[in-house]
Formats: C-alpha cells, structure tokens, sequence
C-alpha cells in the first residue's frame, strides 16, 4: 500500500519544469504531460490527470517478444501496484506468427514496465504523491527540494547533427507504389507505411530536446521516457487504449492537413479536412478496425462510435480523430484487453495481419518503441496509453538517434502527397534536432 499525501502548487507551470529536472537523477522516468490540452474537462477528453511522472524502478520486467503479455500478466497481478512503461511494436510477434529481421539502431526492449519507487499525480494546482511506504519518509524533503530546484548551468555543447533519411525519395515512390499495388489486388485495404530519419555519433541533452519539441507541439500525449541511456522524446497527439473501471476508450487518429496562415485560411482547411473523401474514408477503415478489435474483450452490444471523423488542432497540423468505446465486465484481465487491440489499428492497417507483413517487407527500420504505446496500470486495472508518433528515440550510448514519420496508404494516395504529409509531420522534430545546440 502507497504512502499518499496531497500539496496545493501555486505555480504549477513553474513546479512541473523543477520536476522534470529533478527526475533526472533516476534512471527510470516516464513523465506524462497533457500541456492542459484538457483543460475544459468534457466528457470527450477522458482524462483523469494533467501530467503524471513515475521515478525510480523498485522492481522491472524487461523482455523481448516471446511470451511478453503474459510474463507482463504475472508482473502486475505479482507486484499488484502502479506500472509504467512501454509496448513495442514488435510485440506483434508474440501475437501473430510474425517476424522483425529490419535494421534496429536503437536497441529497445521490446517491452519494458518498472514499478516506480515515486508518483506524482497533478491536476490543476493539485499534487498528489504516492510512495511507496520505504520511501515515504522522503516526502517532505522532496517537495522542498523540487520548489526550490535549480538546474545545473549546461556547459558541454554538442557537434551539428547530420540527419540523413533511411529511404531515400525515388525509393519511397518506389515502394510506396508496391504497396498501391498490394491494395490494388486486394491484399489489403490500407495500410501505414513509415519512414525513419536518423543521425549517427550525435548527442543531445534528451531533456533539452523534449522540452523544445514540447513547446513547439504542445501536444496532449507527451512524454519524456528514460530507461538508463535510451530515451523517447515524444509529443503524441494520440490515445491508444484507456480503461476506467469498466469503460474501454480508443481514440484514432487518421487524416492530417497543416495549419493555416491565418484564422481563416485555417478554419477552411479544418472543414475541407472533415470533408475530405480520401481522409475520412482512412479514419473510418481504422474505426471498423477497432470496433473489431474492441469486440473481443467487450460485452455484446456495448462498442460504440462516439465521435467520428472530428478535426482536432494541435500546433503544428489539423488531424481527425475517431472515440470508440466499449464496456467489459469487471473482472476482464487488462493485459488481455491491450493485447487484444496490439498493435493499434491506427499504425498498422485493414485487414490487420497483412498489413503488418507488408510492413515487414518494405520498410527499412525495425519499428520497435515507435508506433508503440507508453503508459500506465494501475493496482485496480485501470490504464492509459498513447501511441509512440512524433517522436525522437535517443539511445545514448550507441549515440543514435531516430524518428520516423509515415502515414495511412489507401487506394486513393497520392505518393507525391503522402511524401509532403510525411515531411509536415516530421517538421518539429526535425527543427529541434538541427536547432539543439
């Protein structure tokens, strides 16, 4: 049982940066951040924080593919708490009978979950922590410490970082016209093809970065994710799967269009999005997807469309999101929900299995973390998880760094288009890597 104590913050805007900060001196961190993009509290944002931040691993599961969910199973039901970490996306693998043979610069687990020796929950002005009871006593200390937190003067500077593409542009055409012709024999009817920039022999101050990426973006999944030298720096605009007792939401995200000059060049490109042919019909083959999916763990009759094919603004693109939901019976295992909808349809395809062997085939880059979720279980079963997109994965050590950006290929695409969609949504990333220095 967690030691659980409630602070009113002033300055909470001033109050998160000192933690972020301060976290720095574990070597386990996920820190969740919202940016207050759910600040009106409608039913439709679903969220029960603004920004949560686990430290310290107590205890930790990391493995490969094999036999992952249930080893992740165990864990929880073992250490009944608090778990934060990640889904890669090649648990695919322990899923189906697939395979990830593409080049990985990264070196991620393919899934790794620590039980934090420190929580803090914020909402509004309001602080909660929950340690656990071996650690209660640092409490107090820790909340002067953090309000009074000064960083440490950065000396060190960095060489320029060369980012180069794994698939070069005569290529994407290429392969993104193999993948036209998959869709066009009726292989599949969608499916998101990605690419990955990366730079080699580079550093970065991972914090720096994320904190840049994150004013730019502003985005309400954001998470900064440390597990010793590897890092995600990530400004998600996407939900994967939330469960709040009996209540099973996904959120996907398909169809995107760049933000306007003005307010009014941008309200018309907002509603030609919602208008769009191409776009709605990418965003609703992934809704049949999930309503699928959902179907599994859920009680019959209950999965719902919500909201369907709605333009939401983030900073830097339009995008239209879907809300499914559906409602399980409370003594449904949480692991089996998440896998059950794993990989999220939004990153993968329709139908979803040959979708997945067509990405295999014609990407370069093993996806690992990315297109992955990051989140949390909770000791009563409820979780939360975003989708690894917009993001940057640093491994420190072998001083790689990657992000890659794709997006959804149907019948209709435009290879030409979907490689300027591709570049709009690489753009922030893009700009904090080369202005990090």
């Amino acid at each position: 049982m967690r030691i659980s104590r409630k602070f009113q913050i002033p300055n909470i805007e001033d109050f998160k940066i000192n933690l972020l900060e301060w976290s720095q001196q574990f070597k386990h961190v996920v820190w969740l951040d919202s940016n207050n993009q759910f600040v009106n509290k409608t039913p439709q944002n679903h969220s029960d924080y603004d920004a949560i931040l686990a430290i310290g691993a107590h205890s930790i599961l990391e493995c490969n593919y094999k036999n992952s969910f249930s080893r992740l199973k165990d864990y929880h039901q073992k250490t009944s708490d608090y778990l934060f970490g990640y889904l890669g996306y090649d648990l695919k693998n322990d899923i189906e009978s697939l395979h990830s043979t593409n080049f990985d610069g990264l070196q991620f687990n393919d899934l790794c979950f620590f039980q934090p020796k420190k929580l803090f929950f914020i909402k509004d002005t309001l602080v909660e922590v929950k340690y656990l009871p071996s650690y209660s006593d640092e409490i107090d200390m820790d909340l002067e410490t953090i309000t009074a937190f000064q960083p440490e003067q950065k000396l060190h500077t960095f060489d320029d970082i060369k980012i180069k593409r794994r698939i070069h542009k005569d290529e994407y055409f290429n392969k993104l016209n193999k993948v036209l012709a998959h869709i066009h024999r009726g292989d599949i009817y969608e499916v998101s093809f990605c690419q990955e920039f990366y730079a080699e022999n580079s550093e970065i101050n991972p914090v720096d970065v994320y904190s840049k990426l994150n004013e730019i973006s502003a985005a309400p999944f954001s998470t900064f994710l440390r597990l010793d030298q590897k890092y995600l720096l990530s400004a998600s605009p996407e939900r994967f799967l939330k469960r709040t007792k009996n209540t099973v939401i996904s959120q996907p995200i398909k169809g995107t269009t760049k933000r306007g000059k003005n307010s009014i060049e941008d309200t018309i490109l907002k509603q030609n999005l919602e208008n769009d042919l191409k776009e709605r019909t990418e965003n609703i083959m992934i809704v049949d997807l999930v309503r699928n999916d959902l179907s599994r763990s859920a009680i019959k009759g209950s999965v719902k469309v919500t909201e369907l094919c709605k333009a939401h603004s983030f900073k830097q693109v339009h995008q239209l999101i879907s809300t499914v939901i559906s409602e399980v019976s409370k003594d449904t295992d949480s692991i089996t929900i998440l896998k059950s909808l794993f990989p999220m349809g939004s990153m993968t395809g329709a139908p979803k299995i040959a979708a997945m062997k067509i990405i295999e085939e014609l990407e370069e880059t093993k996806r690992g973390l990315y297109s992955g979720a990051v989140g949390y279980i909770s000791p009563t079963k409820d979780f939360d998880f975003n989708v690894v997109i917009r993001s940057i994965l640093y491994n420190a050590t072998n001083k790689y760094i990657s992000y890659s950006v794709g997006g959804a290929i149907t019948s209709k695409s435009n290879p030409e288009n979907e490689y300027e969609e591709c570049l709009i949504k690489a753009k922030a990333m893009r700009d904090v890597l080369l202005n990090s220095n």
